[in-house]
Protein backbone atom coordinates (compact mmCIF):
# COMPACT_ATOMS: atom_id res chain seq x y z
CA UNK A 1 0.00 0.00 0.00
CA UNK A 2 1.23 3.50 -0.86
CA UNK A 3 0.69 6.41 1.47
CA UNK A 4 -2.45 8.18 0.21
CA UNK A 5 -2.67 11.92 -0.34
CA UNK A 6 -6.43 11.85 0.26
CA UNK A 7 -8.62 9.70 2.48
CA UNK A 8 -12.38 9.39 2.43
CA UNK A 9 -14.00 8.98 5.86
CA UNK A 10 -17.06 6.78 5.43
CA UNK A 11 -19.45 8.17 8.01
CA UNK A 12 -22.60 10.25 8.10
CA UNK A 13 -21.97 11.11 11.77
CA UNK A 14 -20.74 14.70 11.94
CA UNK A 15 -19.19 14.11 15.36
CA UNK A 16 -17.13 11.17 14.15
CA UNK A 17 -16.06 13.01 11.01
CA UNK A 18 -14.92 16.00 13.06
CA UNK A 19 -12.93 13.81 15.45
CA UNK A 20 -11.27 11.88 12.67
CA UNK A 21 -10.29 15.10 10.91
CA UNK A 22 -8.76 16.42 14.14
CA UNK A 23 -6.93 13.17 14.82
CA UNK A 24 -5.52 12.95 11.29
CA UNK A 25 -4.65 16.64 10.94
CA UNK A 26 -0.99 16.11 11.83
CA UNK A 27 -0.62 13.49 9.08
CA UNK A 28 -0.93 16.10 6.32
CA UNK A 29 -3.45 13.92 4.48
CA UNK A 30 -6.52 15.56 2.94
CA UNK A 31 -9.56 14.09 4.70
CA UNK A 32 -12.62 13.98 2.44
CA UNK A 33 -16.21 13.73 3.65
CA UNK A 34 -18.82 11.58 1.87
CA UNK A 35 -20.63 14.76 0.79
CA UNK A 36 -17.43 16.13 -0.78
CA UNK A 37 -16.98 12.83 -2.62
CA UNK A 38 -20.61 12.75 -3.77
CA UNK A 39 -21.28 9.46 -1.99
CA UNK A 40 -24.00 8.30 0.40
CA UNK A 41 -22.30 6.53 3.36
CA UNK A 42 -25.48 4.74 4.51
CA UNK A 43 -24.03 1.23 4.23
CA UNK A 44 -26.03 -1.55 5.95
CA UNK A 45 -24.12 -2.73 9.01
CA UNK A 46 -24.89 -6.42 8.68
CA UNK A 47 -21.77 -7.69 10.42
CA UNK A 48 -21.79 -9.31 13.84
CA UNK A 49 -18.54 -7.68 14.96
CA UNK A 50 -17.01 -4.20 14.94
CA UNK A 51 -14.34 -5.50 12.58
CA UNK A 52 -16.87 -6.75 10.04
CA UNK A 53 -18.93 -3.55 10.06
CA UNK A 54 -15.92 -1.24 9.80
CA UNK A 55 -14.61 -3.31 6.89
CA UNK A 56 -17.95 -3.26 5.08
CA UNK A 57 -18.15 0.53 5.24
CA UNK A 58 -14.55 1.14 4.25
CA UNK A 59 -14.69 -1.24 1.31
CA UNK A 60 -17.99 0.23 0.10
CA UNK A 61 -16.53 3.74 0.17
CA UNK A 62 -13.37 2.74 -1.67
CA UNK A 63 -15.33 0.87 -4.34
CA UNK A 64 -17.80 3.71 -4.88
CA UNK A 65 -15.37 6.63 -4.98
CA UNK A 66 -12.00 5.21 -5.98
CA UNK A 67 -10.47 6.80 -2.87
CA UNK A 68 -8.69 5.00 -0.03
CA UNK A 69 -11.32 4.96 2.69
CA UNK A 70 -11.38 4.97 6.47
CA UNK A 71 -14.41 3.74 8.39
CA UNK A 72 -14.88 3.00 12.04
CA UNK A 73 -17.31 0.95 14.05
CA UNK A 74 -17.57 1.61 17.74
CA UNK A 75 -19.34 -0.15 20.58
CA UNK A 76 -20.00 0.54 24.23
CA UNK A 77 -19.73 -2.69 26.19
CA UNK A 78 -21.30 -2.56 29.67
CA UNK A 79 -20.32 -5.39 31.98
CA UNK A 80 -23.57 -5.49 33.99
CA UNK A 81 -25.56 -5.84 30.76
CA UNK A 82 -23.54 -8.75 29.42
CA UNK A 83 -21.69 -6.51 26.99
CA UNK A 84 -24.73 -4.66 25.66
CA UNK A 85 -25.30 -2.42 23.80
CA UNK A 86 -22.10 -3.60 22.08
CA UNK A 87 -22.17 -3.79 18.30
CA UNK A 88 -25.72 -2.41 18.38
CA UNK A 89 -24.71 0.73 20.28
CA UNK A 90 -25.81 3.24 17.63
CA UNK A 91 -29.20 1.53 17.29
CA UNK A 92 -29.68 0.53 20.94
CA UNK A 93 -33.01 2.37 21.20
CA UNK A 94 -34.07 1.78 17.59
CA UNK A 95 -33.13 2.28 13.95
CA UNK A 96 -33.44 6.07 14.27
CA UNK A 97 -30.00 6.12 15.94
CA UNK A 98 -31.17 8.75 18.42
CA UNK A 99 -28.34 9.41 20.93
CA UNK A 100 -30.70 10.91 23.52
CA UNK A 101 -32.96 7.84 23.37
CA UNK A 102 -29.92 5.54 23.48
CA UNK A 103 -28.63 7.23 26.64
CA UNK A 104 -32.05 7.15 28.26
CA UNK A 105 -32.43 3.44 27.55
CA UNK A 106 -28.98 2.72 28.95
CA UNK A 107 -29.69 4.63 32.16
CA UNK A 108 -32.99 2.77 32.55
CA UNK A 109 -31.26 -0.58 32.04
CA UNK A 110 -28.73 0.27 34.75
CA UNK A 111 -31.25 1.72 37.21
CA UNK A 112 -30.52 0.34 40.67
CA UNK A 113 -26.98 -0.79 39.86
CA UNK A 114 -24.38 0.70 42.24
CA UNK A 115 -21.42 2.60 40.85
CA UNK A 116 -19.04 -0.32 41.40
CA UNK A 117 -21.17 -2.48 39.06
CA UNK A 118 -21.39 0.01 36.17
CA UNK A 119 -18.03 -0.78 34.56
CA UNK A 120 -17.82 -0.35 30.78
CA UNK A 121 -15.42 -0.22 27.87
CA UNK A 122 -15.57 1.73 24.64
CA UNK A 123 -14.03 -0.19 21.74
CA UNK A 124 -13.30 1.15 18.28
CA UNK A 125 -12.13 -0.59 15.12
CA UNK A 126 -10.97 1.53 12.19
CA UNK A 127 -10.75 -0.07 8.76
CA UNK A 128 -8.59 1.29 5.94
CA UNK A 129 -9.58 0.01 2.50
CA UNK A 130 -8.04 0.75 -0.88
CA UNK A 131 -9.80 0.65 -4.27
CA UNK A 132 -7.70 -2.37 -5.25
CA UNK A 133 -9.11 -4.43 -2.38
CA UNK A 134 -6.50 -4.13 0.37
CA UNK A 135 -7.93 -3.91 3.90
CA UNK A 136 -6.19 -3.07 7.19
CA UNK A 137 -7.76 -2.98 10.67
CA UNK A 138 -6.72 -0.92 13.68
CA UNK A 139 -8.24 -1.09 17.18
CA UNK A 140 -8.45 1.04 20.30
CA UNK A 141 -10.10 0.60 23.71
CA UNK A 142 -10.68 2.69 26.81
CA UNK A 143 -12.25 1.71 30.12
CA UNK A 144 -14.49 3.53 32.55
CA UNK A 145 -17.99 3.37 33.99
CA UNK A 146 -21.48 4.61 33.22
CA UNK A 147 -22.47 7.58 35.36
CA UNK A 148 -25.86 8.02 36.97
CA UNK A 149 -26.78 11.05 34.86
CA UNK A 150 -25.47 12.93 31.84
CA UNK A 151 -22.59 15.35 32.50
CA UNK A 152 -20.97 17.80 30.10
CA UNK A 153 -21.86 19.57 26.90
CA UNK A 154 -19.20 18.33 24.48
CA UNK A 155 -18.87 15.16 22.43
CA UNK A 156 -21.71 13.06 21.07
CA UNK A 157 -23.43 9.71 21.52
CA UNK A 158 -22.82 8.18 24.95
CA UNK A 159 -20.09 10.71 25.84
CA UNK A 160 -22.16 12.43 28.59
CA UNK A 161 -22.53 9.09 30.41
CA UNK A 162 -19.09 7.51 29.98
CA UNK A 163 -16.79 8.39 32.88
CA UNK A 164 -13.17 7.76 31.92
CA UNK A 165 -11.20 5.65 34.39
CA UNK A 166 -8.12 7.73 33.52
CA UNK A 167 -9.54 11.20 34.09
CA UNK A 168 -12.64 10.77 36.28
CA UNK A 169 -14.57 12.95 33.84
CA UNK A 170 -17.13 12.06 31.22
CA UNK A 171 -16.02 12.37 27.62
CA UNK A 172 -18.53 15.22 27.29
CA UNK A 173 -16.72 17.14 30.06
CA UNK A 174 -13.33 17.01 28.33
CA UNK A 175 -11.66 19.32 25.86
CA UNK A 176 -11.19 17.49 22.57
CA UNK A 177 -7.40 17.14 23.01
CA UNK A 178 -7.86 15.48 26.42
CA UNK A 179 -10.51 13.14 25.06
CA UNK A 180 -8.39 12.16 22.06
CA UNK A 181 -5.50 11.26 24.37
CA UNK A 182 -7.50 8.60 26.24
CA UNK A 183 -10.37 7.67 23.95
CA UNK A 184 -10.93 4.47 22.00
CA UNK A 185 -11.08 6.34 18.70
CA UNK A 186 -8.02 8.39 19.55
CA UNK A 187 -6.04 5.22 20.19
CA UNK A 188 -7.27 3.51 17.02
CA UNK A 189 -6.45 6.57 14.91
CA UNK A 190 -3.02 6.83 16.54
CA UNK A 191 -2.35 3.34 15.18
CA UNK A 192 -3.56 4.47 11.75
CA UNK A 193 -1.22 7.47 11.86
CA UNK A 194 1.72 5.25 12.82
CA UNK A 195 0.94 2.99 9.88
CA UNK A 196 0.74 5.94 7.47
CA UNK A 197 3.97 7.40 8.84
CA UNK A 198 5.68 4.06 8.29
CA UNK A 199 4.53 4.14 4.67
CA UNK A 200 6.11 7.58 4.30
CA UNK A 201 9.38 6.34 5.78
CA UNK A 202 9.37 3.35 3.43
CA UNK A 203 8.79 5.53 0.38
CA UNK A 204 11.62 7.90 1.36
CA UNK A 205 14.26 5.16 1.64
Amino acid sequence: MKRPARLLVATGNAGKLGEMRELLAASGIDVVSPAEAGWNPDVPETGETLEENAGLKAQAGAAATGLPTLADDTGLFVEALGGAPGVRSARYAGEAQDPVANCAKLLAALSGFPERDRGAAFRCVVALATPDGELRLFAGETRGRIGGEPRGDSGFGYDPLFVSAETGRTFAEMESADKHRVSHRGRALAAVRSFLDALSDKEST
